[in-house]
């Protein structure tokens, strides 16, 4: 058995020719805006992998796909990171589907098109901002004739140049002043929405993290779905699982990313033998982490207590590689560091896990309150 062996035959069973493809590339040029890697990805069939066989996707199970986020990770960290944007508004427009949307526009724009045409999907969601659920609205819907007028932005916002869909939660304002919740499936090209830079720092510049602005863009009543108000338990668990499937792709994007320094050190046979064990022990550590999280959501075991499990871990792996980074790059050596840009660009993006909501210090007090037998709440 090879380091990672079992992560490259998953993703070349599903994505054949893409590691290979990926692998050609100088990781420079996949890591820069408008680089080949997003292209690659959805050529290869990629934008598919958790779309449901029914509908014409590769229909990837949660443990197949957090290997294969691995290995991008491992071999473009910009583009792990785009796309599992991408998987998890695949993944939180179908459960929205399955749930609220039988019959909908929204339903045919997902379920008749996304696979036919390998679209690649934005996600205009909240994601976990601070005092927010991870579908909360991030932009609001004001009345007009014949239907709305959006107005907002997200930033960052993934695949902001790639996308072919933008999905969002949108406020709707009530007669009474209060708000409900809704949710769309936009064409990117639609009039009003307009992309802006936004992310400055050359480090996963290749995710095209840019601002997506919303300028008085209209849609029709039924371009919006409005959840009932009687299934608001069953929108607070949908919000519940799409946060757990979030920290599962960031967990497993990351040990990729850490993932390519160790193998480094294994390849050079930097170090003494211990040294080299104990770097690859603890991505090994953070992946089967990663893959007990991937087999929980694969049985279904999820709700608050899933929740629970999923912060535990992310916040696990976030320190696991942290420290392996830091013993990798030293085993390296200076050469190392100095003769190529890889090394200390792979150790720099590793650090941005810890930038992904919800934060490991905004969540202390949530799951001191869990394990002391309280419901855990996102902060």
């Amino acid at each position: 058995m090879r380091f990672m062996q079992v992560d490259h035959e998953t993703i070349d069973s599903l994505l054949p020719g893409l590691r290979a493809k990926l692998s050609e590339i100088p990781l420079p040029e996949l890591e820069t805006e408008g680089g080949p890697g997003i292209e690659l990805f959805r050529g290869h069939g990629g934008s598919n992998l958790l779309v449901p066989r029914a509908y014409g996707g590769l229909d990837a199970d949660p443990l197949q796909a957090a290997r294969v986020v691995r290995v991008l990770g491992s071999l473009s960290p910009s583009l792990a990171v785009a796309t599992a944007m991408h998987h998890f508004s695949i993944g939180t427009l179908f459960g929205i589907t399955e749930s609220f949307a039988r019959g909908s526009d929204l339903d045919d724009l997902l379920l008749k098109r996304v696979a036919e045409e390998r679209m690649l999907v934005a996600s205009g969601f909240a994601e976990g901002r601070s005092g927010q659920g991870i579908l909360s609205p991030a932009m609001e819907a004001t009345p007009v004739e014949g239907g709305y007028l959006l107005n907002g932005s997200k930033k960052p916002c993934s695949l902001s140049r790639s996308m072919d869909l933008l999905t969002a939660s949108v406020g709707m304002r009530q007669p009474d002043g209060s708000v409900q919740m809704g949710f769309l499936l936009l064409p990117a090209g639609t009039p009003g929405i307009s992309v802006r830079p936004f992310w400055k720092n050359p480090v996963l510049a290749g995710a095209e993290s840019n601002e997506v602005r919303l300028t008085d863009v209209f849609v029709t009543d039924r371009q919006i779905l409005q959840p009932p108000a009687e299934l608001a338990d069953e929108l607070s668990e949908l919000q519940e699982v799409g946060l757990i499937w979030f920290q599962m792709i960031v967990c497993a994007a990351y040990t990729g990313v850490v993932s390519a320094l160790a193998g480094q050190v294994l390849e050079r046979s930097r170090g003494s033998e211990s040294d080299r064990a104990a770097v690859v022990t603890r991505v090994e550590t953070a992946a089967a982490l990663t893959e007990g999280l991937a087999r929980r959501i694969r049985d279904e075991d999820l709700g608050n207590d899933g929740l629970a499990a999923a912060l535990v871990t992310r916040f696990a792996v976030q320190r696991l590689l942290a420290d392996t980074v830091r013993d990798a790059v030293e085993l390296l050596g200076g050469m190392a560091y100095v003769s190529s840009s890889d090394v200390s660009y792979l150790a720099s993006a590793a650090h941005a896990i810890a930038f992904h909501p919800p934060s490991r210090t905004s969540m202390t007090g949530g799951l001191l309150d869990y394990y002391a037998g309280r419901p855990l709440v996102v902060a």
